[in-house]
């Protein structure tokens, strides 16, 4: 190649392809968010608030979510506990389940779903699917309209797997975190007190 040569580099393509994927997940994040029910995440929200304790469970990347949500919680003051976890206990009347499903259909999410009615807790839940069993076992439920992981090609998202809800899951959870800890009087500080020590 010439020195003089105008033709891109290697690492100027993937800069151009970096950007291109920026932008793509970028406005697909924002479309999906402008899509979902506020009354529906206010109802879910409220649930949070007001539950003696919350336990979350989900599976995979959206597992991963919800701990980091089960965290931001708990600087709230919030008793949290991770289903699964060796020390989390007994679920009961009182508490609330927090869960995330894209399909509604995941095993253990729904076992756990079905166990937490049986004992008398609430059940909130983010899905795609509005008419799955996880759904239909729903105190609070919020749809986020993305692709479900296992629908390739779908209009509604270029990305991979599920990439999508995982993403708008994330935002949406920090928004119930941001609006629950503006309705305190709590600085960061405060927050911060009760931060893991033992890292």
């Amino acid at each position: 190649m010439s020195p003089t040569s105008t033709a891109p580099t290697a690492l100027e393509e993937t800069a151009r392809s970096l950007a291109q994927n920026l932008t793509l997940v970028r406005d697909e994040i924002a479309a999906t968010v402008a899509g979902i029910d506020r009354t529906q995440l206010a109802s879910l929200a409220s649930l949070v608030e007001k539950a003696d304790r919350i336990f979350v469970a989900g599976a995979g990347r959206s597992g991963l979510v919800l701990r980091m949500t089960a965290m931001r919680l708990m600087h709230l003051g919030h008793t949290v506990y991770v289903a699964g976890d060796t020390t989390t206990p007994a679920i009961s009347s009182g508490d609330l389940l927090l869960v995330a499903s894209g399909s509604g259909t995941t095993s253990g999410v729904v076992k756990a779903a079905e166990t937490a009615a049986k004992a008398g807790a609430r059940i909130s839940a983010f899905t795609t699917n509005q008419g799955s069993p996880l759904a239909n076992l729903c105190d609070a439920l919020v749809i986020i309209p993305a692709a479900q992981k296992t629908d390739h090609g779908s209009a509604l998202s270029r990305q991979y797997s599920g990439s999508l809800f995982e993403q708008v899951l994330f935002l949406a959870t920090e928004s119930v975190f941001q609006t629950l800890w503006n309705k305190t009087d709590e600085q960061a500080e405060q927050l911060w007190l009760r931060h893991a020590n033992l890292e």
